[in-house]
């Protein structure tokens, strides 16, 4: 890599000279540093592509509208929409049927949290952290303690640890369901 970084120095030397090579590497050095420091600024949000015509809808078909997207995003930043516990659960069957685990298991988090609001076992609280939930939770009912730390850790790999989601992570969660229910 030194020879190459050489090799590279030196052909600049020769097309320019020493004193605008300095430059010019000052330069670029300055601007990658900008573009480094203003990172998500400089990103355009969505990357233009080509739209192709799309042929309009015959009027006598209904407009489809996506209840996952209805449902998933919290209403005034609620944190959980007020809906019973099996909409959650059957829409996260629905998401991990669409290979969409990720979703599937933040759905089946809120199934349970939703049935643990629903049994009076925890009081929902907007902004509370998953791990709140958990530890509060444990406090009123101990048996649900291991299973729901391991649902939050679950999700919490998933959602704030980046990790990918996979079909063994939604059958995890819904055995960690079963147990909270039980």
């Amino acid at each position: 890599m030194t020879r190459a970084w050489a090799i590279f120095l030196d052909a600049l030397d020769d097309v320019f000279g020493l004193a605008w090579t300095v430059l010019l590497l000052f330069l670029s050095a300055i601007v990658f540093g900008l573009l480094h420091y203003f990172y998500p600024r400089w990103v355009p949000e969505r990357l233009p592509r080509f739209r192709l015509r799309r042929q309009p809808k015959p009027e006598h078909e209904p407009a489809v509208v996506d209840v996952a997207e209805v449902v998933t995003e919290p209403e005034s930043g609620a944190g959980l929409p007020d809906l019973p516990s099996h909409v959650f659960a059957s829409l996260a069957d629905r998401l991990a049927a669409e290979g969409r685990f990720a979703e599937a298991v933040r759905e089946r988090l809120r199934a349970i949290v939703r049935g643990l609001v629903e049994r009076r076992v925890l009081e929902h609280q907007p902004g509370m952290t998953v791990t709140e939930l958990a530890h509060a939770a444990a406090t009123v009912a101990p048996a649900v303690d291991a299973p729901l730390r391991n649902a939050t850790m679950i999700f919490s790999d998933i959602w704030y640890g980046e990790r990918p989601a996979t079909a063994e992570h939604d059958h995890r969660m819904r055995q960690l369901a079963a147990e909270v229910n039980a």
